[in-house]
């Protein structure tokens, strides 16, 4: 049910405004009135310098009350009040200077999911602005910023119900949104989150809300139905009733061009694609739509034929240089790790991209696409593929385990598809990059890219059956009835998410395991790179910085400060923006999976403030907080002291021992045994739960997020679950 060397047991995975505030300049996470606009990340605040953020500080913090769950938002600062989206959807409006709650609304959400922010809507100068938070269960919601009640005049008293329109005839399939909507002029523009599989669901609809009424305006298919261009590229009949491709990420918008950037996902299914035949348009692709009528201007593929959960992450605007002349660009970031910088008027790669040949699939129908394209610069953000020789030697009992696993399974290099044996793929199905995405220092023109090193292990088996023990097993139970609800594909990945970790969850390739990346849009090439994180036990064991697996985003100010959390050592950093080099590190007592962003308030401080809560997807790498806090936490000049991980936590980072991991594998006899054996461990494997070590908080946040997209547990279950989980593999029990 968690992450150990597997994901957790989720039945499909899916698969701020600038304003002004008693005169004083505020800024979120970007330049511009909504997050989500231009994607980078930036801000023009100065007060925190890099020769005074050695004194930054705990300000205040604001305690959610929850316990355990991933906590992934970017608060807006607007007109005096900071509005943010808890894990629960539960929407708090405090004061910016302390922390102090104003207002609080709840919408009662049936599913819940972490989301990563609002979007803010600035009215006209008759009607006066609104919040307007988009939900997992496919619900947008506009709220009065003073007092937090719902917008009557939009939609149905303040809610549009998009599921009930987009994924009707779906009542069982994920359809939601993660990433707050872009807001252009009086259009709301979302994407949605989807199902990764099977391949028959919800369509994947990139759609345009008026942000006074609720009307749809425009939609866009990330299918091209029949007769549009594309259509084709999904074999015969492939398009139909095809849910997705996805559109989580945030979508950024021109004003000057009038264009609106989608990121895509990948196509459902994620690792079977013998009934989509060919480049699966518009899957795995930045597309440009007019901002007006939806209409495609142009689109740029960076996978065809996608086969290992290679979405297309984040889009920002950036400017970029090629022969002396100044291009207006969008940098395309992949879970590859590939950074693509298009010209954004016409879609053209600026630095060059080359097509390199892809591995064959021994799948039954399966044909990969021959090539899949690479950009010339920059080179790839984070590993592609291993060899013997990559295996870690941090230490002997890793490299002797990593050695064992590495011997199993089958690998040929770059998109290497999984195959009908035990198959290993770089980076993971995390990443590479994800949702963090990117930011961008328009003064030196450097865009600030954080990766993960880590790799993804799979086997496609004949659909009626999971590897468990090295026996098929037949679908039985609750699960299968609610499998019955769906198309089941011919061949499935029984192992979504699985990782290349010992059994400490160290990766099993050689460091650096997590990258903070510059890129110099003058030349395309890597300006600097630093290993992003560090494991407190490694450290004091004497082994160098490794980096560790990430997720969030990084904040850039013009001060030339690079904030960024992500890390699985639970601190907070500063980096140089010019040189890399880490200034200032603080310890969250959770880990940062967001993305910062920083404001000034009433009292004339700049703030820097980041969410912090559980590890979220990354639970089954090896990770240093013991209990981790969801909070956000505010940081100023002067404030407390927080310490950095190494200082405070170390002895809650040791390693397991071989006596601990010595039964990973068996599940041990319980009032539970059954519902994991019937339920949980039939789609992914039994050593997803046997590999892992979690807190009761962390395991009921696993098995919640495991039920809001769509699990079949009983409230009875439920209870039961947990208490057998905790017992037996809880954060300080040993395996039985």
């Amino acid at each position: 049910m968690a992450y150990k060397r597997f994901a957790p047991l989720l039945m499909f995975l899916p698969v701020c405004a600038l304003a002004a505030a008693q005169g004083l300049p505020a800024q979120s996470r970007a330049a511009d009135p909504n997050a989500a606009a231009s994607g980078t990340h930036f801000s023009p605040i100065e007060q925190i310098t890099p020769s005074n953020v050695g004194r930054l500080g705990v300000a205040w913090v604001y305690d959610t009350g929850m316990k355990g769950g991933g906590f992934e938002d970017t608060p807006l600062v607007v007109d005096g009040r900071m509005y943010v989206l808890l894990p629960s959807e539960v929407l708090v409006a405090l004061h910016p200077d302390s922390g102090r709650r104003i207002w609080s609304y709840d919408p009662h959400e049936k599913r819940t999911r972490v989301s990563r922010g609002l979007a803010y809507w600035p009215g006209t100068g008759k009607i006066p602005p609104r919040l307007v938070e988009a939900t997992a269960d496919g619900h947008v919601m506009e709220l009065d910023p003073v007092t937090g009640r719902p917008v009557a005049g939009f939609a149905d008293h303040g809610v549009l119900d998009l599921r009930a329109i987009q994924a009707k005839g779906y009542p069982y399939a994920p359809f939601g949104f993660t990433s707050p909507p872009a807001v252009w002029r009086n259009l709301l523009i979302l994407g949605p989150d989807l199902q990764e599989g099977p391949s028959q669901g919800p369509p994947g609809i990139v759609t345009a809300v008026d942000a006074i009424t609720g009307r749809i305006v425009w939609t866009f298919h990330t299918v091209p139905q029949p007769g549009q261009h594309g259509n084709s590229t999904w074999g015969p009949g492939g398009w139909k009733n095809r849910s997705g491709p996805s559109a989580w990420g945030d979508i950024t918008v021109d004003p000057k061009l009038g264009l609106v950037f989608v990121p895509v996902a990948n196509p459902a299914d994620s690792y079977y694609g013998a009934d989509r035949p060919g480049t699966n348009l518009y899957a795995n692709s930045v597309v440009a739509l007019d901002a007006r009528t939806g209409r495609l201007r142009w689109y740029y593929q960076f996978v065809h034929h996608d086969l290992w959960d290679t979405d297309t992450v984040s889009t920002s605007l950036v400017d970029a240089w090629k022969n002396g002349h100044e291009i207006p660009a969008v940098a395309a970031l992949t879970k590859s790790a590939l950074l693509f910088i298009l010209d954004r008027r016409t879609g053209r790669p600026i630095f060059g991209v080359r097509n390199r040949p892809v591995p064959k699939s021994d799948v039954p129908g399966e044909h990969p696409w021959p090539t899949e394209p690479y950009p010339v610069e920059p080179p790839p953000l984070a590993r592609q593929t291993v060899k013997p020789t990559d295996v870690t030697t941090v230490t002997p009992a890793s490299e002797a385990y990593c050695r064992s696993q590495f011997a199993k399974f089958h690998i040929e290099g770059r998109y290497s598809p999984f195959q009908l044996e035990p198959s290993l793929h770089f980076p993971s199905a995390v990443g590479g990059g994800n949702w963090g995405g990117t930011s961008y220092d328009p003064a030196l023109g450097y865009i600030y890219v954080n990766t993960s090193d880590f790799g993804s292990i799979g086997q496609m088996v004949k659909a009626g059956s999971a590897v468990h023990s090295g026996r098929a097993l037949k679908f039985k139970g609750a699960y299968a009835k609610f499998l019955a609800h769906f198309k089941r594909m011919p061949y499935y990945n029984p192992y979504v998410g699985a990782r290349f970790v010992d059994e400490n969850g160290l990766p099993c390739q050689q460091p650096p395991w997590g990258l903070l990346s510059a890129v110099d849009t003058h030349t395309g090439h890597i300006a600097w790179q630093v290993r992003l994180g560090d494991y407190p036990a490694l450290a004091q064991a004497g082994v160098p910085a490794t980096g560790t697996p990430n997720l969030g985003g990084s904040l850039v100010t013009a001060s030339g400060l690079v904030f960024i959390g992500a890390t699985m050592d639970g601190d907070f950093r500063a980096f140089d923006a010019r040189t890399g080099r880490i200034l200032w590190e603080a310890g969250l007592d959770g880990y940062g999976e967001a993305t910062p962003m920083t404001y000034v308030g009433r009292d004339g401080k700049q703030y820097v403030v980041i969410a912090a809560g559980g590890a979220g997807l990354l639970r089954g790498v090896h990770h240093s907080v013991k209990n981790p806090q969801v909070r956000l936490i505010a940081f100023a000049l002067g404030g407390r002291t927080a310490a950095p991980t190494r200082a405070s936590r170390a002895e809650s980072a040791a390693l397991m021992t071989p006596e601990q991991s010595a039964a990973s594998g068996k599940l041990p006899p319980g009032a539970g045994r059954g519902i994991v054996q019937e339920d949980c461990s039939l789609c992914h494997g039994v050593e997803s739960i046997t590999g892992s070590h979690l807190s009761r908080a962390g395991w009921q946040a696993t098995v919640r997020e495991m039920m809001n997209r769509g699990a079949p547990v009983t409230p009875v279950q439920y209870r039961t679950l947990i208490e057998y989980l905790t017992h037996n593999f809880g954060s300080s029990s040993k395996a039985r």
